[in-house]
């Protein structure tokens, strides 16, 4: 199986390329092959690959830089999750991406689950919380 993972030189990205070879055969793309802001290289690079999973393990992440840059760290964050969803779907292939805490306001004493009402403060995790929405208004095959 192919597996297609975005963000090459990211940590997440990193323990991913270590542990995931067993399962198939890896394509890992970075911002040198995947531009995240560029919609129609996102959809160019998962047609070519046709891989049989994705794993979005890249995002905008500069938290404080987000807000003084919310253009990208919204296509980055919201408009390219769900892009990568709707190819997923297309190719029938399941879709892995990775959350933050930052859709969280971090009032909460205890842990936050999956169940918590999420409530970003801040550019970046109102990003993140619109990538997790747009994948799942894909309705495709998806784990977040």
């Amino acid at each position: 199986m192919k597996i297609l993972i975005t963000g090459q030189h990211g940590q997440v990205s990193q323990a991913l390329q270590q542990r995931l070879p067993p399962l198939g055969q890896l394509i890992v793309l970075g911002r040198e092959q995947l531009d995240l802001t560029n919609v129609d290289q996102i959809r160019q690079q998962v047609r070519a690959h046709r891989p049989g999973l994705i794993i979005n393990a890249a995002a905008h992440t500069a938290v404080d830089q987000a807000e003084s840059e919310p253009e990208v760290a919204f296509a980055i964050n919201a408009i390219a999750p769900g892009i990568l969803a709707e190819e997923a779907k297309a190719l029938g292939a399941p879709l892995i991406h990775y959350s933050t805490d930052y859709v969280f306001d971090g009032s909460k004493p205890a842990p936050y689950t999956e169940a918590d009402t999420p409530n970003p403060l801040g550019v970046y995790g109102q990003s993140k919380l619109a990538g997790e929405q747009a994948i799942a208004a894909v309705g495709g095959e998806h784990l977040i």
